[in-house]
């Protein structure tokens, strides 16, 4: 199976391959939301191929494919929906196939308009990537003593606040909030003037569990449905002067993006690889065996208004320290329920080289180190009408598969 084979063309390098297959929600003008997938530059309508009958075998609703969210669909189980998408592929790979002939079937993505895929009821924030732990620790503590006492036992995490989750191509304004001047006791009220991303990875959960009901690392990856990519917008400068002692809150909650095209694991599974040595050893119940890191090579952009963009970080997913099984299992070690939709985001995603850094707040180091941008400005910070673009794909023996891109300029505040 190549791209080549597809009857649908496929551009060299594509991020949507034949291998791919991601699922989304998109509309047209003023027509309703619908779920389809990507392939090449197309999205394919899955509602229209439905109508065709490809998926009459399945005996499925054809309104699970006209939701405004993948939830769904999702619920209908992988077995389902891995048919659904060996069936496209399939389809797509036969010349004599009956969606040929349809119309509607393709629309360019260019004139899509894309919708968060899922209705997300909770959102979980993890703390894994180990490097980037340490500089923070490194630059806000004592760098002998950079990792809190507990961050090699457990995933550290805490609860996000899902309603700020937009899609791709949304916009921001710089937030407000209180911060506390250098040499000074009282906090004053106005725009932060640390506006920072955090390169970060979501997962989907795909299969609910009960109140009560724990998981283990040989399970958790059946109750993960697919991967996207995850902006995590900080304000640092309100983040640190509010967080002691219960953490992130207003600091983390004015945005959060996330790209369209919901990657499903099994596409991934190819790019499978094992993950760092973890010491000392965890506690039993986040022991885990096999490869459960993924290859994904991820990038970060800055471009400001009107200007070319500058790469500023190249870093990979699979740098995780926790992965993604650890952190389900420890999610529900105590009963706490998951839902279908409910997403887990990994935390930044550091390397160890300087260029792998996944915020700015370690790229510039605090602002201590501006980064230079193309068009001959510095950065500490993201400032306004910066646009920041995220990039991600797995890429092996000829096979590739993307996640497209999450994008969002920070405005001026209101």
């Amino acid at each position: 199976m190549t791209n080549s084979d597809c009857w649908v063309p496929i551009p060299e390098n594509s991020d949507f391959s034949i291998h791919n297959i991601p699922f989304g929600i998109f509309s047209i003008s003023d027509e309703r939301k619908r779920v389809g997938v990507a392939i090449g530059t197309q999205v394919l309508d899955l509602a229209v191929a439905a109508k065709a009958g490809v998926f009459d075998d399945l005996t499925l609703d054809h309104g699970i494919f006209t939701s405004e969210y993948l939830n769904s669909f999702i619920e209908l189980g992988k077995a389902t929906t891995s048919k659904v998408r060996h069936i496209i592929q399939e389809e797509l790979l036969n010349e004599s196939s009956v969606l040929r002939n349809l119309d509607t079937l393709l629309i360019s993505q260019e004139k899509a308009h894309m919708h968060i895929p899922v209705f997300i009821r909770d959102y979980t924030d993890f703390y894994s990537s180990i490097e980037h732990a340490t500089n923070v620790g490194t630059m806000f503590r004592d760098p002998a003593k950079a990792l809190l006492p507990n961050w090699k036992h457990l995933p550290v995490g805490y609860h996000g606040r899902a309603s700020s989750i937009m899609v791709s191509g949304h916009d921001v304004h710089r937030p407000m909030g209180q911060t506390i001047p250098p040499n000074s006791e009282q906090p004053i009220y106005g725009p932060s003037k640390r506006v920072d991303f955090e390169l970060e990875m979501g997962f989907i959960i795909g299969k609910k569990t009960s109140l009560g009901e724990t998981l283990n690392t040989d399970q958790a990856e059946e109750y993960i449905f697919g991967k996207v990519l995850l902006n995590d917008w900080s304000a640092r400068d309100v983040q640190k002067w509010e967080y002691v002692p219960l953490g992130p809150f207003l600091a983390k909650s004015f945005a959060s993006h996330i790209s369209p095209w919901v990657v499903t694991m099994e596409a991934l599974a190819p790019f499978q690889v094992e993950g760092p040595k973890q010491e000392p050893k965890v506690l039993p119940y986040l022991e885990y065996s096999g490869k459960k890191n993924y290859d994904i090579k991820l990038q970060v952009a800055i471009q400001p208004e009107n200007e070319e963009e500058t790469i500023v970080c190249n870093s990979n997913f699979k740098y995780m320290y926790w992965n993604m099984a650890q952190q389900l299992t420890h999610h529900t070690m105590n009963g706490c329920n998951v839902n279908i939709g409910d997403m887990m985001a990994s935390g930044t995603i550091s390397g160890k080289s300087e260029d792998s850094y996944g915020s700015m707040l370690e790229l510039a180091w605090a602002g201590s180190k501006p980064l230079k941008m193309n068009d001959g400005s510095e950065r500490k910070f993201i400032e306004d009408n910066d646009t920041v673009t995220m990039r991600g794909f797995c890429e092996k023996d000829g096979i590739r598969i993307g996640f497209g891109e999450v994008k969002a300029k920070i405005l001026a505040a209101k």
